[in-house]
């Protein structure tokens, strides 16, 4: 996908953007633009793509700016059934990808990102959790119980981990099969409560995932044949999605298991550094780093805490900075919030469906800055410094990334149904998922006043 933006004097940027083609290094002139001098001169930026859960950085972050908007509202370019789950959409080469459940079966669908119109689906396992906890919600807003994990798109391949552990890649413009492992039989696993809710992620050649058995917890696997890399652990697996990020130079995954942080060195599988931190019921938010700092938080009256990373004479360590246990102030149900200058925003509460707060939180100290209430378990990612929100009623809030103030620039009604999911942005559109329905809005230049 592409951005164009025309150029207002075109003969005087047709000679500088000349003298600028032959200037430039042929490497320099390939990574960042591509001229085309017709009769018009544009220039054409590669906009980011958002091809996994969290976004093409595991940030939940994009590096796109955002058209000026206001409170308008906007009209969807295109709305599509998409019954019961809590899974985003991933969208990338043309086609966004999500699960949903119909006729008692988690089903992986993709669509033609332009139109909403569904090129295929694919029946994984039964939509049986176990429990009812999916279906709860505010009073008027209740059930949807569905998938919770997200697909990623990679080349001409999206993949998959379903609710029983079982990771496929299927070829992303017909369905096909191309590989898939039952980490549960063929790898020892043993299923959790709720049952999978972890996404696959993506990094350069591997796919990597949790769910083996002694020895095997942690593995990756080549994404193209579908052939183990690594395995690794001794652990039990979460509902949160591993983080891949670089701390001291070192390329790496850190898993949120139940014993706490567990980071190992991405091309290895070889154990880096732990963290031992609280489990209780359940931990499903991510983990967010910020240079050697991570931060982690869970529900179920754990809290959230800060840790420092250090690497001296070869040798791994952390350390705690702060830790606040309870629910009520760093708490992280399932939405993992996003990074900006030091301060963290999300949805910081455990079970307040329909009025629960975003909150700004200072990382260094876990200070609350602010927090502005109505928005239930929703999700938050940042785009252009500014937060988009999806509150659990199916609105779309965007805001300052600011630890000053809460500073709302505009919101409007997206979907109707129970919203628990994080929205994806690519090429100045957002797509949105509920336990009903999912959608596509263009936010180019459709709105006015940030």
């Amino acid at each position: 996908m592409q951005r164009h933006c025309k150029i207002r004097s075109q003969f005087k940027i047709r000679l500088e953007a000349f003298d600028w083609f032959i200037e430039t290094p042929p490497s320099v002139f390939m990574n960042k633009y591509s001229l085309l001098l017709a009769a018009g001169m544009t220039v054409s930026v590669v906009a980011d793509e958002w091809p996994q859960y969290r976004g093409p950085h595991h940030t939940g972050a994009s590096t796109e700016t955002m058209a000026p908007w206001g409170t308008g509202g906007l009209k969807a370019a295109w709305k599509t059934p998409a019954p019961n789950g809590f899974s985003s959409f991933a969208v990338a080469g043309g086609f966004a990808a999500t699960l949903y459940a119909v006729q008692g079966k988690e089903t992986v669908a993709v669509l033609e990102a332009g139109s909403g119109r569904t090129v295929w689906t694919a029946a994984l396992d039964a939509a049986d959790y176990g429990h009812d906890g999916g279906n709860a919600g505010a009073n008027d807003n209740k059930g949807g119980d569905g998938p919770r994990s997200t697909p990623s798109i990679d080349g001409g391949s999206v993949y998959v981990l379903s609710a029983d552990f079982v990771l496929a890649s299927f070829s992303l413009q017909n369905g096909r099969k191309q590989w898939s492992h039952d980490l549960l039989r063929g790898y020892a696993g043993q299923q959790i409560k709720w049952k999978n809710a972890a996404s696959p992620v993506v990094d350069g050649d591997l796919v990597i995932v949790g769910g083996g058995g002694a020895g095997q917890s942690l593995l990756a696997f080549n994404k193209a044949t579908g052939k183990l890399v690594w395995k690794t652990g001794t652990e039990t697996v979460t509902h949160a999605t591993p983080v891949v990020t670089d701390i001291h130079g070192v390329r790496q995954v850190i898993f949120f298991c139940v014993s706490g942080l567990v980071s190992v060195e991405i091309n290895s599988g070889k154990l880096l550094w732990k963290q031992p931190f609280k489990f209780a019921v359940s931990t499903a938010a991510s983990p967010i780093v910020d240079g050697n700092v991570v931060f982690c938080s869970a529900g179920y009256g754990v809290g959230g805490g800060a840790y420092k990373v250090s690497l001296k004479g070869g040798q791994w360590s952390s350390d705690e900075i702060w830790r606040i246990p309870g629910h009520k102030h760093v708490a992280n149900h399932w939405s993992t919030p996003v990074l900006k200058d030091g301060h963290l925003y999300g949805m910081f509460s455990f079970k307040k469906y329909g009025d629960g707060p975003l909150k700004c939180v200072e990382l260094a100290t876990g200070e609350i800055k602010w927090s502005k209430s109505g928005f239930g378990p929703g999700g938050v990612i940042l785009v252009d410094g500014k937060l988009i929100a999806t509150s659990d009623a199916g609105e779309v809030v965007i805001s300052k990334a600011t630890p000053k103030a809460y500073s709302e620039i505009g919101r409007f009604k997206a979907i109707d149904g129970k919203c628990w999911t994080h929205a994806a942005y690519s090429n100045g559109q957002i797509y949105v998922r509920s336990t009903k329905e999912g959608a596509r809005f263009d936010l180019r230049g459709g709105l006015e006043g940030n």
